[in-house]
C-alpha cells in the first residue's frame, strides 16, 4: 500500500510540474500573437507553426509512451484494490458494498487526460495535417492589394501550389526536390527580396537570361513585343476609377492588364537594388537583362505595382510557389475560380 501511495504521490507532482510547464507555454504564445497582431513584432507564421507542431508532437509521444500507459496503472491499481477490499469485506460476510465499483467511474476519471494533454498532444494530429499541407502542398494566401487587378481583387484569398516549382524545407525555404521551373506568364508567390519575411505576388514576366524591356508602356522580351490587344476600360470598385485595360498572350498564358495614362512612363525611386548594373533606366521606361537564378516580375496593374522595375530580380531560393485558384472572396462569391 505504501508502494502505490509513493507512486500517486510521484504521479501528482509531475502531473502539477507539467500543468506549470504547459501553462508558461501557452501563455507565451499567447505574448507572441498578441504582440504580433498589434505590430509590436514581426510574425514567422511558417516558424511558429513549426514550432507548434514540433512541441504538440513531444507532448503526443510522451501521451503514447508514458503517461498513458501511467494512467492505466493507476485506474488497474485502482480497480484491484477494490477488487481487494470486496474479498476482504466478503470474507467478513459482508457482501453489500456502499459503492458500486463496477460502474468503473473513478478508473475512467484516472484514465482521462489532464488539462495539459488536451491541449498539446490532443492537438499534434490536426496540427501535423495542417503543417504538412501548408509547407508541401497548398498554402492559403490573401491578396492585400490591387497590384494585380484585374487578375486578382484585393480580398481575393487564393491556394498556392507549393510543390510546383520543387519541394522546399519549411521555413529554410531550400529546394530539396526539383519540380517545374517558373515560366513567363506565371503568378508567383515569393519572399520579397528587401524584406523576405514578406510574401509578394507578381507575375513572371522574365526568366534567367531573358532582357525585358518595358518602354514606352509597352513590353519587349528579347526584343520581340508582346502584343497587346485593347479591351473595354476597368472600372475598378476599391479606387472607384476606371483604367485602360488590354489582354496579352505571354508564352502561352493568356491574361489581362491595366495601364494609366495618367502615370509618366518612367520608373520613379528605384532602389540600388544588387544586379542594378544590369538594368538601364530612362526616361522612357527600363531595361534589364535577368542574371543567372533569378527572375523579372511584374504586376498586372502595371502603373499601380511596385515590382522588380523599382527592387529589382527575385532570387531562385525566394520563390515560395505559384498561384492558380481563388477559393472565396466573401465579397464577390463570383471571383471563386482558377485563373491564368
Amino acid at each position: 500500500m505504501s508502494t502505490n501511495k509513493a507512486a500517486l504521490a510521484g504521479e501528482n507532482q509531475l502531473n502539477t510540474a507539467m500543468s506549470g510547464v504547459t501553462a508558461v507555454l501557452l501563455a507565451a504564445f499567447v505574448v507572441y500573437a498578441f504582440t504580433w497582431y498589434t505590430g509590436a513584432v514581426q510574425g514567422n507564421f511558417a516558424l511558429v507553426l513549426l514550432v507548434a507542431t514540433a512541441v504538440t508532437g513531444v507532448y503526443w509521444v510522451g501521451e503514447r509512451l508514458y503517461f498513458l500507459p501511467k494512467r492505466r496503472e493507476s485506474a488497474q491499481r485502482l480497480i484491484d484494490n477494490m477488487a481487494q477490499r470486496r474479498t476482504q469485506l466478503a470474507a467478513q460476510g459482508i457482501t453489500d458494498v456502499d459503492t458500486d465499483w463496477d460502474s468503473s467511474d473513478a478508473s475512467q476519471a484516472l484514465l482521462q487526460q489532464p488539462w495539459w494533454l488536451d491541449w498539446t498532444a490532443g492537438l499534434f494530429p490536426v496540427l501535423l495535417v495542417v503543417f504538412v499541407l501548408r509547407s508541401f502542398l497548398f498554402e492559403p494566401f490573401k491578396i492585400p492589394s490591387g497590384s494585380m487587378v484585374p487578375t486578382l481583387r484585393v480580398g481575393d484569398l487564393i491556394l498556392v501550389n507549393k510543390f510546383h516549382y520543387g519541394i522546399r524545407l519549411p521555413v529554410l525555404n531550400t529546394k530539396v526536390m526539383d519540380n517545374h521551373e517558373p515560366q513567363r506568364g506565371d503568378v508567383m508567390v515569393f519572399r520579397y527580396p528587401p524584406q523576405p519575411n514578406l510574401d509578394y505576388i507578381k507575375r513572371v514576366v522574365g526568366i534567367p537570361g531573358d532582357e525585358v524591356s518595358y518602354l514606352n508602356k509597352q513590353l519587349r522580351i528579347n526584343g520581340q513585343l508582346i502584343a497587346q490587344t485593347p479591351l473595354p476600360e476597368f472600372f475598378d470598385s476599391d479606387d472607384m476609377r476606371y483604367s485602360k485595360q488590354f489582354e496579352a498572350n505571354l508564352d502561352g498564358k493568356q491574361f489581362r492588364f491595366l495601364n494609366d495614362d495618367n502615370r509618366p512612363a518612367f520608373v520613379p525611386g528605384a532602389s540600388p537594388f544588387k544586379g542594378r548594373d544590369n538594368c538601364n533606366y530612362s526616361a522612357q521606361g527600363v531595361v534589364c537583362k535577368v542574371p543567372a537564378g533569378h527572375y523579372f516580375m511584374m504586376g498586372d496593374n502595371r502603373d499601380n505595382s511596385l515590382d522588380s522595375r523599382y527592387w529589382g530580380f527575385v532570387p531562385e531560393a525566394n520563390i515560395v510557389g505559384r498561384a492558380f485558384f481563388v477559393w472565396m472572396n466573401f465579397s464577390d462569391l463570383g471571383r471563386i475560380g482558377g485563373f491564368e
